[in-house]
């Protein structure tokens, strides 16, 4: 989207059109409401503007919820944007250190920003890009508590805040088809940059997931947070934000809710032990957070194998840090044998999943010749040092 797209969408006529459109469906007759928008008059900027529109809050439903029908979005925005959840949670810290005026530095569409606002913080978003901090802007305009700057993060003066939340962009500049940068260096602002506004203020940073973990300063509280299993972010709190006696932690949200990992440190895995009759998989952010010792402790399992993120014991155990499956059998890592064996299951439906082997799971599907109305999983993994498939079936935990 450029300013002119974006001009043409924010006036009255186009607002109005965008609002009276039907709910996005992917099945979807687009053609035909095009034609029906172009034969009513609509220029045809106007009509790609708001058809582009309706997408976005669409998909951005699973991020923002109700919220997303009266949002603008970005595509680059909308995929880089907090969800919500995850960003009230940003703004709790605040509101909980007692910080009344907050920097949300690099704000993109603003999200982080609508999350702090909505706890009654004064919140200033600050974003470098014209368009994104115009959709910023309108994304904002309810609360009187909220402005926005299209400033330079870098020079923007932080006199009379007392905290400060910074997302570094960590894509190439532009409003869609953007490509993720894997140098911190490349970052915007850099991390030398941000670490140098955490010195000053307390802050909160957001970081990708899988950074190297040798960049975490040792004073920051590093937690690792992922939702419906997907890890989506790492945040760096500093200063009062950062909680006392806690640097490492693993937030896991689901349908269970959210639960915690905590930790004054890396844990010290389990010992290994021979397999059992369960499995366990840990969540990316226990993984991330290497608190998959803790985890083996809390549910008596032990590693797998060494340095392979598998746990194993001989009871179920319901935890929310860790998925569960019952180890039907154990075969040697052999092609031949396992087409046969799952032939013979009548398996026709099959989840694979390795660690600590060089196999990709969607060429080795195609060459077991899958039939059957059965379903299971197999763990293509090491056990005792031997590559092994391990025929499994998730374990489902009934609640009452």
């Amino acid at each position: 989207m450029d300013s002119s797209e974006l001009v043409e969408l924010l006036s009255s006529d186009g607002l109005r059109l965008l609002d009276s459109l039907p709910p996005w469906h992917s099945s979807a007759d687009v053609l035909k409401t095009v034609t029906d928008l172009r034969q009513a008059g609509h220029s045809p900027g106007l009509v790609a503007a708001v058809l582009s529109q309706s997408k976005l809050r669409a998909k951005a439903a699973a991020k923002f919820g109700p919220f997303a029908e009266r949002m603008l979005f970005t595509e680059a925005g909308l995929e880089q944007a907090t969800r919500l959840r995850v960003a009230a949670l940003h703004a709790g810290r605040f509101h909980a250190a007692g910080l009344t005026r907050i920097a949300d530095l690099g704000s993109g569409i603003g999200g982080d920003a609508l999350a702090i606002a909505s706890l009654d913080l004064e919140v200033t978003a600050v974003e470098l890009d014209e368009v994104t901090a115009a959709i910023a802007a309108y994304n904002l305009a309810l609360w009187p508590n909220a402005t926005v700057e299209h400033a330079d993060v870098t020079t923007f003066d932080l006199d009379g805040f007392d905290g400060v939340y910074l997302d570094p962009a960590r894509r190439t500049t532009g409003h869609q088809n953007t490509v993720r940068l894997s140098d911190p260096a490349d970052y915007s602002p850099t991390l030398e940059t941000a670490f140098g506004i955490a010195d000053r203020l307390p802050a909160g940073i957001k970081l990708g997931p899988g950074i190297d973990r040798d960049l975490i300063p040792a004073e920051a509280e590093a937690q690792w947070v992922s939702v419906d299993r997907d890890v989506v972010e790492l945040g760096l709190w500093f200063g009062v934000l950062a909680r006392p006696g806690i640097r490492r932690s693993a937030l896991v949200i689901g349908e269970h809710g959210m639960a915690e990992l905590t930790s004054a440190e890396d844990s010290a895995d389990v010992e290994t032990g021979t397999l059992g009759s369960y499995l366990y998989e840990p969540d990316g952010a226990v993984i991330r957070s290497r608190l998959i010792g803790d985890l083996g402790r809390r549910i008596g399992a032990m590693m797998l194998s060494d340095g392979i993120a598998y746990l194993t014991s001989d009871e179920a155990i319901e935890t929310p840090f860790a998925a569960c499956f019952r180890v039907i059998e154990s075969f040697p890592l052999d092609e031949r044998r396992l087409r046969k064996e799952l032939a013979a299951r009548g398996i026709g439906s099959l989840e694979i999943k390795k660690r600590g082997v060089d196999i990709d799971p969607a060429m080795f599907r195609k060459k077991l010749s899958l039939h059957g109305p059965a379903s299971a999983t197999l763990v293509l993994t090491r056990v005792a040092g031997r590559h092994t498939a391990l025929l499994c079936e998730r374990v489902t935990f009934r609640t009452s």
